[in-house]
């Protein structure tokens, strides 16, 4: 990969969300969504004559400011949509932001500023587009998992959605011509058309109606009180969909932590020190075993997602899993802690009485694991751990 190509990789891995790990994402992500706030807030303050006249060129400076940073943003976006949608040729990347929904977004929150330049008769019509910026503020559901559960429920239950949405449309249509026909003749100026039969029927269906449009005959206000009725049905059945993905959002959550513990994998804990052999190393290059996988990574406050270019520093906390041990047969280790009385207490291994049926694992000195070599000298404190078939007197047993 060229020095070129890297960059472009790099920079796509700066706008895109990024993780803890990457300061600068993180960095352009908040840059993102002030831009994004302030750009709306100013779109509002502009709407009051009082203050536009008062501070209005400092309000089109920042305006001008955060368009021309949405623009520059596009175009960085363009030219790194190959490593978005990484299973599609270049150019079809890059057709495939244009035509989605961010792409779209994305464009028309800066195009319709910079259009009046080169058609000025169109400038009333063209900042109309403006507000299409606010659908930028999607963008910040993006940069957080608690609003992001929200696209992904609606997301998961769209078909669901869109057949309540569809049987909504559905009634409001047949409501509308029913009450056209009944009301017509009582009513000629009112319900003119069947337009007027719609609009009755959405501010019934959706509210209690805004009492601008009413049925005056016995059939039409009794037409009226059954739809009144089943539009509280219709309008819930949107809310439930939505509530019941909720609920399946979270018990999906719930059963991945619960498949950990049926799985039976086992946690361990490790803090990297200064000599340690995999300090400033990357994942990747660590070697783990088969079975065995760093799940998260602790690096002061934050959690990190353990990728396999991210290094590790001295101080980290590394989480290792690995899958328990599938055979019938069971390991026992015994703990023995060393007190004064002990007699391998300022000792080295090499000159303990060990039987040949015994053998050291490893030596807990605090929080040190040690180990065990014939120069290791045992101290006072010390835990031993260590296989054997013998009995011993105040030992802990482990299994593995």
């Amino acid at each position: 990969m060229s020095n070129w190509e890297y960059r472009r990789k790099k920079l796509s891995t700066i706008i895109e969300v990024g993780g803890i790990d990457n300061p600068v994402s993180r960095g352009y992500d908040l840059f993102s969504t002030v831009a994004i706030v302030i750009n709306l807030m100013v779109s509002v303050l502009m709407t009051f004559t009082s203050i536009e006249l008062q501070y209005g060129s400092v309000l089109l400076l920042v305006e001008q400011i955060t368009v021309i940073f949405f623009a520059i943003d596009y175009l960085l976006r363009l030219w790194t949509a190959k490593y978005l949608y990484k299973a599609n040729t270049e150019l079809k990347a890059i057709r495939k932001y244009i035509l989605s929904f961010s792409g779209v977004v994305d464009l028309l929150s800066f195009l319709p500023y910079f259009l009046p330049i080169f058609f000025p008769s169109g400038a009333v019509a063209f900042r109309i587009f403006r507000i299409i910026r606010i659908f930028r503020l999607f963008r910040i559901n993006a940069y957080y998992d608690s609003l992001n559960v929200i696209t992904e429920v609606i997301v998961g239950k769209r078909q669901q959605l869109m057949s309540s949405v569809f049987i909504i449309l559905i009634l409001m249509l047949a409501s509308s011509l029913c009450m056209y026909s009944l009301e017509n003749k009582a009513q000629p100026d009112i319900f003119q058309n069947a337009f007027s039969g719609i609009w009755w029927s959405v501010s019934t269906l959706l509210t209690v109606g805004y009492g601008d449009i009413y049925p005056v005959t016995f059939l039409g206000k009794l037409f009226g009180i059954f739809i009144s009725f089943l539009g509280v049905g219709m309008v819930a059945i949107p809310t439930g969909i939505i509530s019941a993905g909720f609920v399946e959002q979270y018990n999906r959550i719930k059963q991945i932590s619960e498949y950990a513990q049926e799985g039976d994998v086992r946690f361990i804990k490790v803090r990297l020190k200064e000599k340690d052999a995999w300090a400033n190393q990357a994942i990747k290059d660590l070697g783990l075993p088969r079975g065995m996988l760093v799940v998260v990574i602790q690096r002061k406050e934050n959690i990190i997602v353990p990728r396999g270019e991210v290094i590790l520093y001295p101080g980290d906390t590394i989480v290792l899993a690995a899958e328990s041990f599938a055979g019938e047969s069971r390991i026992e280790l015994k703990e023995i802690e060393i007190k004064e009385q002990n007699e391998w207490a300022g000792e080295q291994i090499r000159n303990l009485d060990i039987s040949r049926r015994s053998v050291i694992v490893f030596v807990d000195r605090g929080d040190q694991m040690l180990i065990p070599n014939g120069n290791l000298e045992i101290k006072v404190g010390d835990k031993i751990i260590m296989y054997t078939q013998d009995r011993v007197l105040d030992a802990n047993r482990i299994q593995i």
